[in-house]
This record gives C-alpha cells, structure tokens and sequence, in this order.
C-alpha cells in the first residue's frame, strides 16, 4: 500500500514536473530542513549549508523533468544535495582520492560502544541531570568522530545512517559499486565504535574516586 504522504508528494512532484510552481514550493517547504540539516552535517558551517539549500532546489527544479520517479523524491533530494556539498569539498581540497575497497563486515552499534544503523533523535527529559549531561557529551563526540572522518566517508555514513537511503541509491550517487559503499560505511561506522568506545572510557576514569 502506498503511503498517504508519499502519494501526496507523488501527486506534487507531478504537477511540478508541468512548472506548476506551487507545488514545487509545497515540495521544498515539505523538505527543505531535512536538506537543510544534511548540508550543515557535511559542511558544518550555517551559511554554506544555506547556499547548499538554495542550490539544492534550483537543481532540483531545473532538472525535475528528467526525474523518473525510480527512488523517492526526497533521496533525489538528498543526493543532489551531497553531490553540492562533496563538490564544494573538493574545491577546498580536503577530500582524499578513495579507489573501490572489498566489501567488509558490517557491525551495527550500540550506545555501549557501537552505533546502531539509524539514530534516534528523541530524549527522556525524566532522567537525571547527570544522566543528561553524559548524553550531551556523548553527542559532542560522535560529532567529533563524525567531523573528521573524509568527506566521503561521512556522506556514506550520513546517507545511510542517518537519512537511511539504500546502498544502491548512493552507490548510484557515487557511482562505485555496492561492495565499495558498504566498505566505506564499515570504515566510518569502526572510526565511530573507537569514538564512542574512548568516551565512555575517559567517562569511567573521570567518575573514579581519587587515589583508585
């Protein structure tokens, strides 16, 4: 069965598609903080990741009619969205050449030392203080982590983890191979296990009692 909100933004990308203006603006209103919130993740400054946005549409809306409905419009999104940004990346040299790596293992996380295939964005505000305290700095160092993996090493791990696009849609994006995608994310998924691993390490010492 097709989903109600799916079908709606079906209906919207097909009038858009006509230069129906309106309804592309019904499109970008429906997306534009989620595409918004991945340029921020992969450029980490807000004014970029505004340029990134506003490109991100433009593109969209100039290239709409060769959209053939083949993955959800929002990953369409997504991926012009991350192609903008690893674009601007490389301008500024920061991004090292990958060539295709074997498929690895792919071990999912937990907050006990690993990093599940999604993350949840909820919070128990009933906890305590300290409890809270530990979460927020947990978050500073997955972000830390998160911040100096190679550039496409984090767009892999964003896509996937964190918007759950497929591998075959941002091996299309990339354009390598599946086996090189899941590499790539069992890569950046081990460089945030040592994070979360060290952080709960440095955690443990610090709440020792002094002279243990």
């Amino acid at each position: 069965m097709v989903d109600k909100a799916e079908e709606d933004i079906g209906l919207l990308v097909e009038r858009a598609q006509r230069r129906d203006f309106q309804a592309f603006e019904a499109l970008v209103t429906r997306h534009r903080s989620k595409i918004y919130a991945l340029a921020l993740r992969m450029v980490h400054s807000s004014g970029e990741a505004e340029e990134l946005t506003q490109e991100t549409f433009l593109s969209a809306w100039q290239n709409l009619p060769n959209f053939r409905g083949e993955s959800a419009f929002g990953s369409w999104l997504h991926r012009i969205c991350a192609n903008f940004a690893l674009m601007r990346l490389r301008r500024l040299k920061l991004e090292p050449t990958l060539a295709d790596e074997p498929i690895l293992p792919e071990p999912r996380f937990d907050s006990n030392g690993a990093m599940m295939a999604t993350v949840s964005h909820s919070y128990d505000w009933t906890r305590g203080t300290e409890e809270k305290l530990l979460d927020h700095e947990l978050r500073e160092a997955i972000t830390q982590a998160t911040d100096r993996l190679p550039p496409d090493y984090r767009a892999v791990f964003l896509l996937k983890d964190i918007e759950g696009l497929s591998y075959e849609e941002i091996a299309e994006h990339f354009g390598i191979t599946v086996a090189a995608i899941k590499s790539r994310l069992h890569r950046a998924r081990v460089a945030m296990r040592e994070a979360i691993n060290a952080f709960y390490s440095d955690s443990s010492k610090r709440s020792r009692p002094s002279g243990i």
